[in-house]
C-alpha cells in the first residue's frame, strides 16, 4: 500500500519531479539497514554480557536481511542521485559510510559462518558486531559533519521538511518493509534453531 500510493497517488516533487518516488523504497531501506546493525550490536551485547542462548542466533539471522536492505539503499540512492545530482556516485560522507556498512555486513556474515564451522562460541563475531556499531552515528551525522551532496535530515522528532502530500505514504511503506524485515529474521531464526536440533541429533546418533 505504501509503495503503491507513493508511486501512483502522491504528487511529483516540484524540483525533483517523478524521481522523488524512489524515496518510498530508498528511505525505509536505509532505516532498516542501520536498524539491522543496531539489532546485531544489541544481540552481541546480550551474548557477551548475559550469555543469552538466542542472542547469537538472532544476530546471525539479522545479518543477511540487513545486508540486503543496505544494498537496496545504495542502489536506489544511486538511481535517485543521477537525475538529482547529475552523478550516480560521489565519495561523500553519507554514501561512503553506507557502503562501509554493507562491507561490515559482509564481513560479519563471513566471520560468523567461519566461527560456526570451527565450533566457536560466537564471541569473535559478537565483538565485531559491537565494534561495527561505531559506524552508525557516523552515518547519521555525516551530513552535518562534512560537506556532502546528500541532503540533510528531512524527518526529525520536531517535524519534517517534506510536504505532507508527498510524505504520508512513507511511514506506511516503512512499516511494511519493517514487517518484511522482521518476518525474514524470525524465519531465519526458526531455520537455524531447527538445524541446530538436527545437528545435535546427528551427533548423538554418531556417538552411539
Amino acid at each position: 500500500i505504501g509503495v503503491g500510493t507513493g508511486l501512483f497517488v502522491s504528487p511529483p516533487d516540484y524540483l525533483q519531479g517523478e524521481s522523488v518516488r524512489i524515496m518510498y523504497v530508498h528511505v525505509p531501506a536505509a532505516w532498516l539497514g542501520m536498524a539491522g546493525w543496531a539489532g546485531i550490536a544489541a544481540a552481541s551485547l546480550m551474548q557477551l554480557v548475559w550469555r543469552h542462548p538466542l542472542a547469537a542466533v538472532a544476530a546471525r539471522s539479522i545479518a543477511l536481511p540487513g545486508a540486503v536492505f543496505t544494498f537496496i539503499c545504495l542502489v536506489t540512492g544511486s538511481l535517485w542521485g543521477r537525475p538529482t545530482w547529475g552523478t550516480y556516485w560521489e565519495w561523500d560522507g553519507r554514501m561512503t559510510s553506507m557502503l562501509v556498512l554493507l562491507f561490515l555486513y559482509i564481513g560479519y556474515i563471513a566471520l560468523a559462518d567461519a566461527d560456526r564451522q570451527r565450533g566457536g562460541d560466537g564471541r569473535i563475531s559478537a565483538v565485531f558486531g559491537l565494534v561495527g556499531a561505531i559506524n552508525l552515528p557516523i552515518i547519521h551525522y555525516s551530513v552535518l559533519w562534512w560537506r556532502t551532496l546528500h541532503q540533510p535530515q528531512s524527518i526529525g522528532l520536531t517535524g519534517s521538511s517534506i510536504d505532507g502530500s508527498i510524505l504520508w505514504p512513507l511511514p506506511i511503506a516503512a512499516l511494511g518493509f519493517a514487517c518484511l524485515f522482521g518476518a525474514a529474521v524470525l524465519m531465519r531464526m526458526r531455520t537455524e534453531l531447527a538445524w541446530n536440533k538436527v545437528e545435535a541429533r546427528m551427533r548423538r546418533a554418531a556417538a552411539q
